[in-house]
């Protein structure tokens, strides 16, 4: 998987372990692999392996994640993120470097810009105006 997980970050802090289910808002410190089901938003400083059988129903805030599972949310990364064959993504994935492999699924807005200042600019450009939106439809 060449995705940019540090040589410092490859010891994961969490495990949420298949057949395991959270309801909530989940904030973790460093590296977590999600195997189970969180409904509810998952916000690390680290990165995050979502694997093939996981499912969040929830937006997904990290320094770079691998996707293998069902995401039913948005998916902000900081640094990279990568669609496995396996992912579904129903919502928008913004990252600076995005990889989406064959049969990956994603339905919504993508935002992928290399130059981190540009990115950031455009990022925040499009996050504000999705939250102005989202409160006008509520």
């Amino acid at each position: 998987m060449a995705l940019s997980l540090r040589m410092d970050d490859i010891s994961i802090n969490t495990v949420i372990g298949n057949g395991s289910a959270i309801t909530g808002d989940v904030r973790i410190n460093g590296f977590i692999r999600v195997d189970g089901d969180i409904d509810g938003n998952l916000e690390t400083d680290g990165n995050v392996i979502i694997g093939d059988n996981a499912r969040i129903r929830g937006n997904l805030k990290a320094k770079a994640v691998i996707i293998g599972g069902i995401i039913l949310g948005n998916v902000h990364t900081e640094e990279s993120a990568k669609l496995l064959t396996t992912s579904v993504v129903i919502g928008d994935v913004i990252s600076r470097k995005v990889q989406i492999e064959d049969k990956a699924i994603i339905h919504g807005h993508c935002i992928s810009i290399k130059d981190k200042e540009r990115y950031q600019k455009e990022a925040d450009k499009y996050l504000q105006s999705k939250a102005i939106k989202d409160k006008v439809i509520l």
